[in-house]
């Protein structure tokens, strides 16, 4: 052993002096020359001391590992991605999941579903909560169903009745006709037949009204509207708010514009080697997808599998939204936020057919690299054993196509421990865990300084890749991180150092990372913005180093020096 340091040290020393004997230099063959250096003395010397160096298989050039970026807000629509999307929808505060309220105006009261649903409508609580908030089904921009917190909906079956919340489908009787007035925050319902509702003194919702109400206080068919929330904005909300003509008009400039081939180039010139490419349940049945959702994704995928291998560049498929929804979020094209995914065998054998659908299509494709089999289910919604028994049929549908191509399971979000799926056993051959670090969406992270914020991820991210990268099992992947946090007051040298300190952490993963999200309106989440303004620096600087004149020279050097070793 005494032998071996004495060696590796004189060949470390005789490099050094042939780098720090010159000064420093920004050119494609001092970089080249110095980090090549640096790997080949890092890999040697583990290797030296019998540790494993993960090489991820079939990237292209010299890379060992992902470096990746994510596509996100494309072919899956998120609308704080890209808000100008939803800006023409009438009624755009009224989508599809929007939670609502409506307190009548004479009664000083709210409509209340007793229990959250299955009985009679009342309109006697003074201070609202769940009872009181429906989610909205928008069947067009004046016609709404109401959905109650146990999931029936309100329903009428004709004029005098009361309004009950008793359907467990809507239809019909069901659905409700609004009208808003000129400031929008109150409103009339209507049935089809075109009798209103009114709060009763008895305290009910009843279907009869008689006459045109009018707007003032002493209307019973009058009722402030309460917007508690409209956060939903993906696929549903905005093919269904726009109706499928004009949302095919959109989202057909938004597929061809948004990402291009130059965003491609862009990516190969600085270095990254993979994009991840979320996609939606629906591509599985294009051109003609089930309503509201809208065909033109599969020739986009199909785009950027070509654009990748121009610039050789890999592809992983993120199954971003399974039907149903596995976690409730815009970005799984829910439409109320309600998780269905986990509930229903039919939706579970749809999502194996689409990723059989993936698989089949893209499977021998040389810029293929994985399947994502599925983005963020919930912990709090999905079941472990219903997750791992999808994530073993999900692997083995992708074997039946390739061999080789990496299959990846994303960790459930929330309250749930990653080595939950090393200890499942998934799949034996190139598996992958996806861990998604986000220094946001927590109250953990709310009143930290940029400091303690780069502490954390040094103490207690890099922790976790350690024990993860040791562990027997899938390879470690950060599918999302992002250089953004809860520090408002941020200088750029602060953002600077926040994500180079992501960088050197991830870039231990023992099969990389990819930044979330190539383009976006928040500046620090667009990956393009952080490196055209220095924002997020990809490579380290050097202080000291010049570019070496002769690098077959310089490689002979010492390879030969290595080989008398």
């Amino acid at each position: 052993m005494g032998l071996i340091f004495c060696k590796w040290g004189s060949l470390f020393l005789l490099c050094c002096s042939l780098i720090f004997s010159v000064e420093c230099s920004d050119s494609l063959e001092s970089s080249f020359n110095f980090f090549f250096l640096v790997a080949f003395f890092q890999c040697k010397m583990l290797s030296t001391h019998n540790v494993i160096l993960h090489q991820v298989e079939g990237l292209y050039g010299n890379s060992s590992r992902v470096r990746g970026v994510n596509l996100g807000g494309w072919l899956v629509i998120e609308g704080w991605i890209k808000p100008s999307l939803f800006d023409e929808i009438p009624n755009g505060d009224m989508l599809d999941g929007t939670e609502v309220q409506f307190k009548s105006v004479t009664l000083k009261k709210f409509i209340s579903a007793d229990n959250g649903g299955g009985a009679t409508v009342t309109v006697d609580s003074d201070v609202p909560s769940s009872w009181e908030t429906f989610k909205l089904w928008r069947v067009s921009e004046s016609t709404f169903q109401f959905r109650t917190f146990g999931g029936q909906f309100l329903t009428c079956d004709a004029d005098g009745g009361n309004v009950s919340a008793s359907a467990k489908s809507p239809s019909a009787t069901e659905t409700f006709y609004v009208e808003r007035d000129i400031n929008g925050d109150r409103l009339h319902i209507k049935l089809k037949s075109g009798t209103y509702l009114q709060a009763s003194n008895a305290n009910q919702l009843t279907a009869d009204y008689i006459g045109t109400p009018g707007w003032d206080d002493d209307n019973a068919a009058t009722f402030e509207l309460i917007i508690v929330s409209n956060n939903l904005h993906g696929d549903y909300q905005l093919t269904n708010g726009y109706g499928h003509a004009k949302s095919e008009e959109i989202l057909r400039n938004h597929r061809n514009n948004f990402i291009t081939i130059e965003d491609f180039n862009f990516l190969n010139r600085h270095g990254i080697n993979t994009v991840r490419i979320p996609v939606g349940w629906w591509i599985a049945y294009d051109p003609n997808p089930p309503p509201p959702f809208i065909g033109g994704t599969l020739e986009a995928l199909d785009n950027a599998f070509s654009w990748a291998q121009a610039f050789s560049i890999k592809c992983i498929i993120d199954l971003h939204a399974a039907p149903g929804s596995q976690n409730g979020m815009e970005h799984s094209a829910s439409r109320d936020g309600t998780t269905g995914w986990p509930t229903s065998p039919d939706y579970i054998s749809q999502t194996l057919n689409v990723i059989d659908f993936l698989a089949s299509r893209y499977g021998k494709h040389a810029s293929l690299l994985g399947i994502e089999l599925l983005n963020e289910p919930s912990a709090a919604t999905v079941p472990l054993d219903i997750l791992v028994a999808f994530y073993k049929q999900g692997y083995q549908i992708v074997r039946k196509y390739s061999s080789t191509a990496y299959v990846i399971f994303c960790q459930r979000i929330g309250n749930a421990d990653p080595l939950e799926l090393y200890q499942a056993n998934i799949g034996s051959v190139n598996t992958v865990l996806d861990l998604h670090y986000y220094n946001l969406f927590d109250t953990f992270f709310a009143n930290m300084s940029s400091i303690d914020n780069i502490q954390y991820i040094y103490k207690s991210r890099q922790t976790q890749l350690q024990a993860l990268n040791s562990a027997n099992g899938p390879l470690v992947f950060i599918g999302e991180w992002v250089n953004e946090w809860n520090v408002s007051s941020g200088s750029q040298t602060d953002y600077q150092d926040f994500g180079q300190a992501q960088l050197e952490v991830y870039n231990a993963a023992s099969f990389g990372w990819a930044y979330w999200t190539i383009k976006n309106d928040r500046k620090h989440w667009d990956f393009e913005w952080n490196i055209r303004n220095n924002y997020l620096q990809l490579q380290l600087g050097c202080s000291s180093i010049r570019p070496i004149s002769n690098l077959a020279s310089l490689l002979g050097s010492i390879f030969g020096f290595y080989f008398l070793l």
